[in-house]
């Protein structure tokens, strides 16, 4: 069996940092290579972020906030648009993606109260309905999607407790968190699929002494502290099995800061009202790795590379996956070197889509 070791090779031997470069100036990738173990000749180019460094521009990202609405469709395709919007019922809009649920509402009540839609720019006046958020509406709308016969996997199933789909659906952003053995790592992603907030802080009383319980509030209440507010905090549910006695340390541990987690995040009148839903959930690690085929066997793999894609694809597509700010790309372009101390970073992103993605496949 032949493995493949990373080979990278530039102008900074000798450095301290493997990106170093003056004051202000931006990192590069260098050329970087697979190199069998075996002959130690063979070697194979690593596809990495040429792509989207070649298209990180300032403007790349925010320059379609600043264009009409109407410019970007034909007036056979405004004309599809608008009569859709302006005659479809609440029940006709909610088969349209992204749609389904308060927003279908809105765009009825809105009609209603100002007359029907005149142009597409309009649109974005609807409660919920940005301007990104419409142009997949738009998009769906010319080109829906054309339903398949196939098993539907029920998001509920994963996640805990147990919640009704309904509050789900209404929820116009979530915070996904992932606990590492030293890090708390966090991605905000909204309905529209864009990230608000995405990064990861270090916990240093994290498995250090005897689990002092002072220690690791002081740790997670700090991480608390600055996560933003949404709809609903996902927790990672881990997936450690119990019958590998040499990581019980590490299931105490991840109990451990699952459960403060839980304590500090969730209000206690959802105790007392059966109406209000819970804040806090629970959504299943494995779930997630086969959500994104990412399982071999009962073992998961690295997320990172899925994430490099979809960092690429939001500056290459006009429909990406997910949408990026522009300054977090250019902040994690280079953080993902074959997903090395990135992991946290990886799952609490890929848990984001994986919920909003499995949402509305059941949802179908």
């Amino acid at each position: 069996m032949r493995y493949y070791t990373l080979n990278i090779r530039g102008n900074y031997s000798g450095q301290s940092g493997l990106f170093r470069r003056p004051h202000g100036a931006f990192p590069g990738l260098e050329p970087r290579y697979l190199q069998c173990t075996c002959c130690w000749t063979s070697r194979i180019p690593v596809a990495g972020f040429e792509t989207l460094n070649a298209n990180l521009h300032p403007t790349t990202l925010c320059k379609d906030d600043h264009i009409s609405l109407d410019t970007c469709y034909t007036s056979d395709q405004r004309e599809v648009i608008l009569r859709t919007l302006n005659d479809g019922t609440e029940a006709e809009l909610a088969g349209v993606k992204l749609l389904r649920g308060r927003k279908s509402v809105n765009i009825v009540e809105y009609r209603t109260k100002h007359g029907p839609f005149k142009n597409l720019e309009s649109v974005v006046n609807v409660p919920l309905l940005k301007h990104k958020s419409a142009l997949v509406v738009f998009n769906s709308i010319l080109n829906p999607l054309k339903k398949e016969k196939k098993v539907k996997v029920h998001l509920v199933k994963y996640i805990k407790p147990e919640v009704d789909r309904a509050w789900l659906e209404e929820a116009s952003s979530i915070v996904s968190i992932i606990c590492g053995t030293n890090k708390v790592a966090w991605a905000h992603v909204d309905r529209g699929m864009m990230v608000l907030d995405w990064q990861q802080l270090d916990c240093p009383n994290f498995l250090k002494g005897t689990y002092i319980a002072s220690s690791y509030l002081n740790d997670i209440s700090n991480v608390v502290s600055q996560l933003p507010p949404a709809d609903f905090y996902v927790v990672e549910k881990p997936s450690i099995s119990l019958q590998n006695t040499t990581l019980f340390p590490v299931m105490a541990h991840m109990r451990s800061v699952e459960a403060m987690l839980f304590a500090l995040l969730e209000p206690k009148i959802y105790q007392t009202d059966s109406n209000t839903p819970p804040r806090v959930l629970n959504m299943m690690r494995l779930a997630v790795g086969r959500h994104f085929g990412l399982m071999v066997g009962e073992s998961r793999t690295s997320g990172a590379q899925v994430v490099r894609q979809m960092m690429t694809e939001s500056v290459t597509q006009k429909m990406p996956r997910l949408n990026f700010p522009q300054e977090l790309l250019v902040k994690y372009r280079n953080a993902f070197q074959m997903g090395r101390g990135q992991e946290e970073l990886c799952s609490a992103l890929l848990q984001a889509v994986a919920f909003y993605e499995l949402l509305n496949e059941s949802s179908s």
